[in-house]
């Protein structure tokens, strides 16, 4: 047994001495290879240490012949400035001396000058020494002669003058005037058309007066409540009267009771169903007439507001005049005399059909319809010399443009013609009263007759009271008054009448 135990303590020494040694071989082989990894790591970091240098070292250099070029353009910029400043140098230095040579050749000559004002005036006043002691006037009384007798002959020859100017200017712009006139009426044929406040509504009979009407009334306050129209039912035979000033409102009354009384059911619910498809019908009505409008006027590119105030004309009347033609007829006036007169026809084309938008604003402002239009052209850009048109249409505002004074002149044509307008009894008494009040106020007149529908002015003067020249004078004067102080369609002619009579008789 203890040679059992003997031989495993030798077995056990041997083994770990063989562990030992084994280990010891192994530690060794381990400290080669992680010398030799050190030795390779070592190794790429020296290769990597040196590329990184050597891009370093070319970095360096690009950035150092960057600096270098960039210091060279400099440089030579430098030099660049450095000779402009030279050569401004020299030429301020010439520019100089030539200011002082002539500063010298200045002095010279006003030192001249003087002398020469002082030998004039010293010739002046001998001259008019001798001039009044031949005359046996003063200066002063001289001077009052000469400038009386220059103002005669001046005030004679100004208004002989003016006379001539005038029958020169009446000949060309008669023919011219006339002539497009005629190419205007010959393209522009429209018809007149004469409205007023009221719509009479023609029935069959008292049964359908009495169906419209509805118990106690009810249907009648339903249709004005819904329209906005006064509807007067009285003892007319056939016939209903829709009153109101906005022809739109009334437009659409008429539809409504046509419609209604075509499908027999008329009551309250209705009524307001009917009104209201109506009501939109006139709508689509309004804007396609503004477009079709456009279109046959070859307008492009506005706003669909004003398209839909275009329309919108067509609903209304000015003077009897329908709106709307009234419209159409001033564009084709404006285009053609844009085009006698080398304009564009297009922008005087716009501007008269757009000219009095101003008469047909959805609310009421208080203000002149040419400035409502001219604000109603800016607000939806139009260009600024169509907006100066139709705002100085009535001289509101000064006018810019030469399309200003076309649109003018052809409103004023337009509503001039014959059968265009129709005026109030009363207005028409008393712009003809207006009229003979204003030339018998002028000194030395004695009668005064309008005539010819106001279209001409006789004043008869005395005689004894005015000359020749103060009547030429007289007739300009008032002729100035009545553009400046009153409004009236076309021109006024003024024919200043004086005569001398001698009366005898053979016996």
């Amino acid at each position: 047994m203890i040679y059992n135990v003997i031989i495993a303590v030798v077995s056990l020494a041997l083994g770990f001495l063989g562990a030992y040694l084994l280990l010891g071989v192994f530690n060794k082989r381990a400290k080669r290879e992680m010398e030799a990894e050190a030795e390779l790591l070592k190794k790429k970091k020296e290769i990597e240490a040196k590329e990184r240098f050597i891009a370093l070292k070319a970095e360096h250099e690009q950035q150092v012949q960057q600096r270098n070029a960039k210091m060279q353009a400099a440089e030579v910029k430098i030099q660049q400035r450095e000779m402009q400043l030279n050569q401004r140098q020299s030429e301020m230095q010439r520019k100089m001396n030539e200011t002082d040579i002539k500063s010298e050749n200045l002095e010279q000559q006003l030192t001249l000058l003087e002398n020469k004002k002082r030998e004039t005036e010293h010739l002046n006043r001998q001259a008019k020494e001798q001039l009044e002691t031949i005359s046996g006037l003063s200066a002063e009384q001289a001077k009052e002669r000469l400038v009386d007798v220059l103002k005669e002959e001046a005030k004679t020859n100004a208004l002989s003058y003016i006379n001539e100017i005038m029958e020169e200017a009446k000949m060309t712009a008669n023919k011219e005037a006339k002539k497009i006139v005629v190419q205007t009426i010959q393209r522009v044929a429209t018809e007149a058309a004469i409205e007023n406040s009221v719509t009479v509504f023609h029935i069959d009979s008292d049964e359908v007066k009495g169906r419209i009407i509805g118990r106690e009334g009810r249907n009648i306050r339903a249709l004005e409540a819904a329209t906005g129209v006064e509807i007067i039912v009285d003892d007319t035979p056939e016939a209903i009267v829709l009153s109101a000033f906005d022809p739109v409102r009334r437009e659409i009354a008429r539809l409504s009771l046509h419609q209604l009384v075509t499908d027999g059911r008329i009551h309250p619910a209705r009524i307001e169903e009917i009104v209201n498809k109506v009501r939109k019908q006139v709508e689509e009505e309004i804007i396609e007439t503004g477009k079709r409008t456009t279109i046959d006027l070859g307008i492009h590119g506005l706003h669909p507001e004003l398209i839909r105030m275009v329309g919108k004309m067509k609903y209304r009347s000015s003077y009897g005049q329908n709106l709307l033609q009234h419209s159409r007829e001033v564009a084709n006036l404006c285009a053609t005399m844009a085009s006698e007169l080398g304009l564009n026809p297009k922008k005087a084309k716009r501007a008269g059909l757009l000219h009095d938008i101003g008469k047909v604003p959805d609310d009421e402002p208080e203000l002149p319809h040419a400035l409502l239009g001219m604000r109603m052209a800016e607000k939806y850009k139009e260009k600024p010399e169509i907006c100066n048109a139709i705002g100085s249409h009535h001289d509101e505002v000064e006018m810019e443009t030469m399309l200003a004074p076309i649109v003018q002149v052809c409103d004023a044509i337009s509503g001039a013609r014959p059968g265009a307008r129709r005026e109030i009894v009363e207005a028409y008494i008393k712009r003809l009263n207006d009229l003979e009040n204003l030339a018998l106020s002028y000194p030395g007149v004695l009668k005064t007759y309008a005539i010819q529908a106001g279209r001409e002015l006789r004043v008869i003067v005395g005689a004894d009271k005015l000359d020749d020249k103060d009547t030429e004078l007289l007739s300009f004067d008032i002729a100035k008054k009545i553009q400046d102080e009153m409004t009236y369609p076309g021109q006024v002619k003024i024919t200043v009448i004086r005569e001398t009579r001698a009366v005898s008789y053979a016996k």
